[in-house]
């Protein structure tokens, strides 16, 4: 079974799915260098490994739209 990430249209764009992973980046570069408060860091770097591991590395060899027959 998918998870439900990988069943949404909304994620099919390759851009949609790495700019998510590059929003959460920044977030935890904030949190590195700015708030420093390792809660934080730590549930930064958790969404970003998620992130990655469901968007990048894990996701559907699939082209970004579906041919029509």
């Amino acid at each position: 079974m998918k998870p439900l990430e990988q069943q949404n249209a909304f994620y099919r764009p390759l851009w949609r799915r790495v700019a998510i992973v590059v929003a959460v980046g920044l977030w935890l570069a904030f949190e590195l260098y700015y708030v420093r408060d390792g809660l934080w860091i730590a549930v930064a770097a958790g969404f970003l490994a998620y992130a990655a591991w469901t968007f990048l590395v894990n996701w559907p060899k699939t082209p970004d739209k579906p041919t029509q027959a």
